[in-house]
């Protein structure tokens, strides 16, 4: 099968080359899917560039697709599914291919109203937004009933996303809307438009532009707190730029706030501050293990998809299937995208001939 691989080329160019491979085979548990659509994200990129030892890895993680096969242990998918997967992150195997891996736990149905562009936008980026809201800030999931009085007066003063129209940020706000939470702050930029259909005006909710600069973000942010309220949350989809350090001139001093970059110190945080950093790999076990949640969460997602009340990121096809990884992957490192996530056909690739597999 053919398997695209990212390399480093120079100090900050990227070489990606389309290599054959053997169809990989399912451990216990896992599954074998055909990938019929893959998305890409910004790590995709950074990881090879800024990694040591990561060469030549294939590093999509977003999944859409028919199972093909799978492990002994596994109970909830047969072949033939429609299914949407997170691959699990630095291993080999991930969706720039003809066929990935992906662990049972970590993949999901799909319902006929789904497309698989759609799907494909969704594993990653949409379980990073639950692990930030949910396990890092605490926040209330959406079937709690009543919460205190004290969680309501910390919710009383809403919820900062940054980097709304980012597919992070905009599954952020998705989110906080399912679990009722609200005044939402989103800050975002060309992607405004887009961020203010997701949001709802007569709850508070409210779309800060950064690109007016860090002052007019601090005194919008102000604003837009309700008046004699504390802001308590904040989710940081951006993570640098100025980004957490305009959230912390406002965020309370006992505030909390969590961080999607690795390898940030993030010292100009105040001490008293409750910053965490929100590791999507967690529902792999890495670095802690939220697999349950992680399970849990993307079969919520399949329930949403099938109800109604949960959708996938606004997408770009890139041309040419697997030919297509590099240009998606400079557009991502270059900040060409806007509240879009490119995704490719894999039968688009130069060349593929599946009669033969």
């Amino acid at each position: 099968m053919k398997s695209a691989h990212v390399y480093k080329k120079g100090e900050s160019q990227l070489d990606v080359q389309i290599k054959d491979i053997p169809v990989p085979k399912p451990n216990a548990d896992q599954v074998l899917i055909k990938v019929v659509v893959s998305g890409t994200n910004p790590k995709d990129w950074k990881y090879s560039i800024l990694v040591k030892g990561s060469q030549g890895l294939n590093t999509g993680d977003d999944i859409a697709g028919y199972v093909e096969a799978v492990g002994s242990e596994v109970t909830e998918f047969k072949v033939g599914d429609r299914v949407g997967a997170f691959h699990e992150m630095r291993t080999e195997h991930g969706s720039f291919a003809e066929y990935a891996i992906a662990p049972a736990k970590t993949t999901f149905h799909l319902p006929k109203s789904t497309s698989f562009e759609e799907a494909a936008t969704i594993p990653l980026a949409a379980m990073t937004a639950a692990v930030g809201l949910y396990c890092r800030l605490g926040l209330p999931e959406p079937w709690v009933g009543g919460v205190s009085q004290a969680r309501k007066d910390a919710l009383a003063g809403g919820v900062v996303v940054y980097g709304a129209a980012s597919a992070v940020g905009a599954f952020a706000v998705k989110l906080l809307v399912r679990s009722k939470i609200h005044p939402i702050i989103a800050v975002a930029g060309r992607g405004i438009p887009f961020v203010q259909g997701l949001l709802d005006k007569s709850k508070g909710d409210v779309v800060v532009d950064y690109r007016k600069g860090d002052e007019h973000v601090v005194q919008a942010l102000h604003s837009a707190v309700p008046s004699g309220q504390k802001l308590m949350y904040a989710f940081d989809a951006v993570s640098e730029k100025g980004s957490y350090q305009n959230v912390c001139k406002v965020l309370d001093p006992k505030g909390h706030i969590s961080l999607v970059l690795p390898g940030k110190k993030y010292e100009e945080i105040p001490d008293s501050i409750d910053q965490t950093l929100t590791t999507v790999g967690s529902v792999h076990g890495v670095p802690d293990d939220l697999s349950d949640f992680g399970y849990a969460w993307f079969r919520l997602f399949a329930l949403g998809l099938k109800e109604g009340w949960f959708s996938g990121h606004p997408y770009e096809v890139v041309p040419g299937g697997l030919n297509g990884v590099q240009t998606g992957l400079e557009n991502l490192q270059h900040g060409k995208a806007s509240a879009v996530k490119y995704v490719y056909r894999i039968e688009e690739t130069e060349g593929l001939d599946r009669s033969k597999i």
